[in-house]
């Protein structure tokens, strides 16, 4: 079950083939984008149309593959320099639903370790 509560998200900054399933776009992340599958954090893809996004995710034994395909409209996916981008759960939410992450910006999350 896709949850996103606490996680990462990285998201490919370029289109990719949606014809990759788990093998392939585990390969991708691995080997091009040098990260870790087995954290638990997710990692998203689009397509070049930006109709598509698929998630790759380790679930305790094993891949799971999500996808969403818009009928009307088109994702507003990032653009950036590098070839991946780390972004929070909220965000990925907000993308998910049509908006613009880069004008579309949340309060920060604070993590405490002792009460004052």
């Amino acid at each position: 079950m896709l949850t996103l509560d606490r996680v990462q998200v990285y998201i490919g900054i370029g289109s990719v083939d949606m014809r990759k399933s788990i093998d392939g776009l585990s390969l991708l992340v691995s080997q091009q984008w040098s990260l870790d599958l087995f954290t638990g954090h997710m990692f998203a893809f689009t397509n070049r149309r930006r109709t598509v996004v698929k998630v790759l995710y380790w679930d305790s034994n094993g891949f799971a593959l999500w996808q969403k395909r818009l009928d009307k409209d088109r994702f507003k996916w990032p653009e950036s320099r590098e070839e991946v981008m780390r972004i929070g759960h909220r965000e990925f939410r907000w993308l998910l639903e049509g908006l613009d992450i880069r004008v579309h910006q949340g309060h920060a999350e604070l993590h405490y370790s002792a009460v004052a």
